[in-house]
């Protein structure tokens, strides 16, 4: 791959050069729930601090009940972190609306961020988030 061709920049940074996106791993146990049930459990996700939001933790993928997913028609774009695609939770007949989003081609800002998913804390029991 050319490094130069394959570059995927976040335009925000430049635009924005005071924003910040923070991406690491904890080492922790974090978990998301929905309906009493685990529908991801890790040791290696990562807790995102951007300006302007409250903590985000990524899960993952292979930590994540990917079988409780459905893929929605939802989209929307960050200038520092790249366009989101998004799921629905379905678990024991109940669902959460395009509550789960990942970022399958993140800005290079953000690669880490690929093969991980999200939770929308409110649409779901809640998601660990280490201080």
């Amino acid at each position: 791959m050319d490094g130069a061709r394959d570059a995927n920049p976040a335009p925000g940074f430049g635009e924005h050069p005071e924003h910040r996106v923070t991406i690491a791993r904890t080492g922790e146990r974090l978990r998301a729930g929905f309906r009493g049930r685990v529908v991801a459990d890790s040791r290696h996700a990562l807790v995102v601090h951007e300006t302007g939001y409250a903590p985000v933790v990524y899960f993952p993928a292979a930590d994540v009940r990917q079988d409780w997913l459905k893929p929605t028609d939802r989209r929307t774009y960050c200038p520092f972190k790249g366009h989101a695609r998004y799921w629905t939770l379905l678990v024991d007949g109940h669902r959460a609306d395009n509550a789960v989003w990942s970022y399958p081609r993140p800005y290079d800002e953000a690669g880490a961020l690929r093969g991980h998913y999200a939770f929308y804390a409110g649409r779901i029991d809640g998601v660990d988030v280490p201080a």
